[in-house]
């Protein structure tokens, strides 16, 4: 029995350490995407966002989600070889996406320690609710779904629970920064931003879709609950949303490489449970919201989304929750014990908590101390404006 919680630990913490590094890839998934100008903020944005994340979830968030805490001596946290402190790193790293998650959607034009302040009430408050809700039957949610639908809400590692609810908080967030100075003229126009580096929107993509192998796989948290079927799942998901976005996208690298983000985003829900035939289409349906709706979203609706945090966690996000329910279904291969209105019931509320949750968080700190940059701050970067250096200097010193 104890040698089977050691290598739970051990499992758990490798799962840890691969979403650890998934920190990494939204750094430079972000880098790559913003201007030149603001490189340098993305990358100490991701990093200290996750500090913070780790300070607020360690001492209040783990709490409201699970009702454990570690304000005990450490004679007492090493019983079972420490596994409930293994437990709490793994899923900090995914309460710590949140943030990440929303610094791609204000890019270029946020206050830094507002939204380091906004990133320990989220992940402090506003995440774990609906966390404890989803994954610890908080409140009586998961009574409830099953009593009314016949089965829980299920969401195995995080389509709702991490990635809806960051995109949804993102959307908000967003909305109340408003656009960045210049991007929408008053005739209609649109000024265009480029990706500042390819190959760096690359490199984050891939090792996102890397170390998810440890978000999805890793999710079962015990080494006698790991399925094989989840890393296949993983896979088809993968490839059927780069394929999609390839297409539909014809052939922009932009969203190529954000299709495989896509789809895994929609296959953790049910990754579990679907045949990797469903994963496939559940992945490719999701590469083809990205792709459809990040131009409707920034053109149309002009609401300046810097990476389309909305449209590829948001939507793809709820489309996971959704499709959990429909390809986890025997009839479709899956199988079974799941309920297309249950999930339908579970993602609405996760959608509510965060548009709620956001609204407080973002609203509170716009009224009380102000979230967005000033216009020369703004023009100048948040590079130099925020941090006094610029990521690659136009020339050498001269000596």
């Amino acid at each position: 029995m104890e040698t089977a919680r050691h290598t739970d630990v051990l499992f758990v913490l490798l799962g840890a350490i691969m979403v650890l590094a998934m920190h990494s890839g939204f750094a430079f998934l972000e880098l790559g995407t913003v201007r030149g100008k603001n490189q340098v903020n993305a990358l100490v944005k991701i990093l200290t966002d996750f500090s913070a994340s780790t300070i607020a979830y360690f001492f209040v968030g783990y709490g409201v989600a699970y009702g454990a805490g570690f304000l005990t001596g450490a004679d007492q946290l090493v019983a079972g070889s420490g596994y409930e402190l293994t437990k709490f790193f793994f899923l900090l790293t995914f309460a710590a996406a949140i943030p990440a998650i929303v610094s791609g959607g204000i890019a270029e034009r946020a206050r830094f320690y507002p939204q380091l302040a906004a990133t320990a009430l989220i992940v402090g408050l506003v995440y774990p609710l609906f966390e404890g809700m989803a994954w610890n039957n908080r409140f009586g949610f998961q009574d409830w779904v099953t009593g009314t639908f016949g089965f829980a809400f299920h969401d195995f590692a995080g389509s709702v629970v991490v990635h809806a609810v960051g995109g949804w908080i993102g959307l908000v967030a967003v909305v109340l920064l408003g656009a960045r100075r210049g991007r929408y003229h008053k005739d209609g126009g649109i000024a265009s931003h480029p990706p500042s580096s390819i190959p760096f929107l690359a490199l984050g993509a891939w090792i996102l879709t890397v170390g998810w192998f440890g978000f999805n796989v890793m999710s079962a948290q015990t080494l006698d609950k790991i399925s094989g079927l989840v890393a296949v799942n993983s896979l088809m998901a993968m490839a059927g949303g780069t394929l999609v976005a390839l297409v539909v996208g014809k052939n922009d690298p932009g969203f190529v490489h954000n299709g495989p983000l896509a789809g895994l985003v929609a296959v953790c829900a049910g990754s579990d449970l679907m045949h990797p035939l469903g994963a496939l289409v559940t992945g490719g349906i999701a590469g083809a919201l990205f792709v459809i709706l990040f131009p409707v979203v920034q053109n149309r609706w002009k609401i300046d989304d810097v990476l389309g945090v909305w449209p590829l966690h948001g939507l793809c996000g709820a489309w996971g929750g959704i499709a959990a329910g429909i390809f986890g279904a025997k009839a479709l291969g899956g199988l079974g014990g799941v309920s297309l209105a249950g999930q339908a019931v579970g993602t609405g509320l996760g959608i509510v908590v965060a548009l709620v949750g956001g609204a407080l968080v973002y609203g509170g700190l716009k009224a009380v101390v102000g979230i967005r940059l000033d216009p020369e701050s703004e023009f100048n970067g948040a590079d130099l404006s925020i941090h006094k250096i610029s990521a690659t200097p136009e020339r050498d010193p001269v000596l």
